[in-house]
């Protein structure tokens, strides 16, 4: 049975943030300054809900100067403008498309960020971003979304129960052990080379040798 769809986490695998200012993380941290407790929560929330820095700035009660908000922001556009795709995944994507083989994006993030991807990656079929699904990775939910609108049913058990689907991403809890719990075959990217695959166009070309293979 042929690979019917292949689905990409986003940062770290096919985009990358030039300039890390991690703007969220420093809202937290005046909060902490001012006496607020950091709670393992508030990362969850922040990447399942909606919500621009002053609204997270509201939600967590989190009191913070017109002057420090402009900081903030500042450092979240100058975060946003230095995304940029890795060569290989633009390439990987578009042999991808080439074979017929649909292509998602499935990514943990805050929302400021997800207007980007689909910016810079406007020829992927679907994006499962974490603040719009409401549940991050590896939460099977937001596996099954990604799939959904690519119009996938992965294999669950012995074919014909579905379709073949792949996925790959820098994290071997959510995009290499996590998808495989509704069927998915996760894969996991090593960059720096210390693991099977260490570009996007391995994996394409592999994901392609498989169909030719049958």
């Amino acid at each position: 049975m042929p690979i019917a769809a292949a689905i990409f986490d986003a940062f770290g695998t096919v985009v990358q943030i030039g300039r890390k200012r991690h703007p969220y993380r420093q809202l937290l941290r005046l909060g902490a300054l001012h006496g607020r407790r950091p709670s393992a929560a508030d990362l969850y929330h922040l990447m399942t809900s909606s919500l621009n820095l002053d609204a997270a700035a509201e939600t967590f009660g989190i009191c913070v100067s017109p002057a420090q908000m402009t900081s903030l922001q500042h450092d979240l556009e100058d975060e946003l403008d230095s995304i940029t795709v890795y060569p290989d995944a633009i390439n990987a994507l578009r042999l991808l498309k080439a074979q017929g083989i649909a292509t998602g994006i499935c990514s943990n993030l805050a929302s400021p960020y997800g207007s980007v991807l689909r910016q810079l990656l406007s020829e992927v079929d679907g994006f499962a971003l974490s603040y719009e699904v409401g549940e991050v990775k590896p939460h099977p939910s937001i596996y099954r979304d990604i799939c959904h609108q690519l119009g996938v049913n992965p294999a669950q058990g012995m074919p014909p129960s579905g379709e073949r689907v792949v996925m790959i991403g820098d994290s071997m809890q959510c995009d290499r052990d996590g998808p495989g719990a509704i069927g998915i075959s996760g894969f996991y990217l090593d960059r720096k080379g210390g693991g099977a695959i260490s570009s996007l166009m391995q994996f394409a070309e592999h994901v392609i040798e498989i169909n030719r293979a049958g």
